[in-house]
């Protein structure tokens, strides 16, 4: 499935290691909610998290602006890249999988582009009729149109292969489209802000902006966790999975379109964010092994902390500015896959 093979030897159990890794998880979204224009001591943000929960065991010292701070900005930005990561992550896995290409990534069949696309006229041609509430939907109608379109180009034929390669030519159709848009209707600070929405970041996160994105993720996960073994049976010759009762054909497009959905979803509230759905699975599969039970949760909670860490170093190294976490998890997600090919290369040379 993956370039990686995963560590020699005996490996903790898997409720070891997601515990470990959602303390992980837990202290960086903290560390990244104390972070911003206004510095928030540690102990501050937890008594102000938990003071909706149990009242009684903090005094309330701070001022309304400061939890407000919290939950109306900080704390549904953290939570937009804690779903967005594990859904590009958890999506990356899978594609993995069901290709058994290890390059593959969530956005194989063209729905960032679609989403990408539609975003631009939102932005560029009706900014001032829809306004930015409506791009979160607005885009993901984008990707599910591209969804649709490349299934219906596809057919009955239940080639994986000549969905992939419908997703390519639908995307490729997009992304003209896109530059089209730009380059002849958007001026000055629209073609500013486009770019910077398709370079993907959590600026614009609100609360119900999460709704459908997060109801995705955990439908996928408990699905993933259920369909585990099927899941796993790709790993082998499609006559093999077969005479286990699976058919092959039928379960990888019902696979594909599942990542589809969590990548169109993730880019309708975030924008195009690169790397993670790539680097992700391969690092998990490092840590647990390729058997889909463990390797889907452990991607996803991967996915959150990195999403969430791009997140806090875009703002940390242009502050009082920031970077899109796009560009963050494509600058540390390069150089980090780069290092996992050499080392994959000698342990295999």
């Amino acid at each position: 499935m993956t370039v990686l093979v995963g560590v020699a030897g005996k490996r903790p159990p898997l409720v070891f290691t997601v515990l470990v890794l959602a303390a992980v998880v837990v202290g960086v979204c903290v560390l990244a909610v104390s972070f911003g224009s206004v510095w928030l001591p540690l102990g501050q943000v937890w008594s102000i998290l938990a003071e909706p929960v149990a009242p009684w065991l903090v005094d309330v010292t701070w001022s309304p602006v400061r939890a407000s701070i919290v939950w109306d900005s900080r704390l549904p930005r953290v939570a937009m890249a804690v779903v967005v990561g594990a859904a590009l992550a958890l999506a990356g896995a899978i594609a993995q999988i069901v290709t058994r290409n290890p390059l593959a990534d969530p956005y194989l069949l063209g729905v960032s582009q679609g989403a990408g696309l539609t975003a631009s006229l939102v932005m560029v041609l009706g900014v001032e009729v829809l306004g930015m509430v409506a791009l979160p939907p607005v885009a993901f109608a984008g990707a599910l149109g591209v969804l649709l379109a490349v299934l219906a180009i596809s057919g009955r034929s239940g080639s994986v292969s000549v969905l992939v390669l419908a997703g390519l030519a639908v995307g490729q159709v997009c992304s003209a489209g896109m530059s089209l848009v730009i380059f002849l209707h958007a001026k000055g600070d629209q073609a500013k802000q486009v770019l910077f929405w398709l370079a993907g970041g959590m600026g614009d996160a609100r609360w119900d902006a999460l709704v459908v994105p997060a109801v995705v993720l955990v439908l996928a996960v408990l699905g993933g966790i259920v369909a585990g073994r099927r899941i796993n049976l790709l790993h082998a010759e499609d006559d093999a999975a077969t005479a286990l009762g699976v058919n092959p054909r039928r379960f990888r497009l019902v696979m594909l379109v599942g990542v589809s959905l969590l990548a169109g979803t993730s880019v309708a509230v975030a924008g195009g964010i690169g790397f993670v759905g790539l680097v992700v699975p391969h690092a998990a599969t490092f840590l647990v092994g390729s058997d889909a039970r463990r390797l889907l949760p452990v991607s996803a909670l991967l996915g959150a902390g990195f999403l969430v860490g791009a997140d806090l170093l875009g703002r940390v190294l242009a502050s009082p500015s920031e970077l899109p976490a796009g560009v963050i998890t494509s600058a540390v997600g390069g150089p980090l896959f780069i290092l996992m090919l050499l080392r994959t290369r000698r342990r295999i040379g």
